[in-house]
């Protein structure tokens, strides 16, 4: 486990917590959302915002039916996002994807549950 780092026992973990820890260098905010635990770096790409201090939310989607029609609108039922608190860029929080742009992703870690421990591994994207 020497390349784990240690963040906490998972027990003290509550819906919406979040803890920050070095990995490499890096800051990054490991989340509990609905019992699943994220890590994300710290850094938002657009102006190094802190982005793990952000509100979490389910993902919202929209269908276009025909013009002149309004978008229906619902919220994704497996799909959570990350919004920064500075000026609002939002992120999957599983794979750090930006929602509005394919070409920007936020650096993701392993998240580790190990006899009763939530360790942060290596960068997975």
């Amino acid at each position: 486990m020497s390349d784990l780092v240690e963040v906490k026992p998972a027990d003290e973990f509550e819906n919406g917590d979040r803890e920050f820890v070095d990995v490499g260098g890096v800051e990054v905010g490991v989340l509990q959302v609905e019992d699943e635990f994220y890590a994300l770096q710290n850094y938002c790409l657009h102006d190094g915002g802190p982005v793990c201090s952000g509100k979490t939310h389910r993902k919202l989607l929209g269908e276009f039916k025909e013009p002149g029609q309004r978008v229906e609108k619902s919220y994704s039922e497996d799909e959570c996002v990350i919004s920064c608190p500075w000026h609002g860029w939002s992120y999957d929080i599983e794979s750090g994807d930006h929602l509005a742009n394919d070409d920007i992703s936020l650096p993701t870690y392993e998240v580790v549950v190990e006899d009763g421990v939530v360790y942060v591994g290596g960068q997975k994207n």
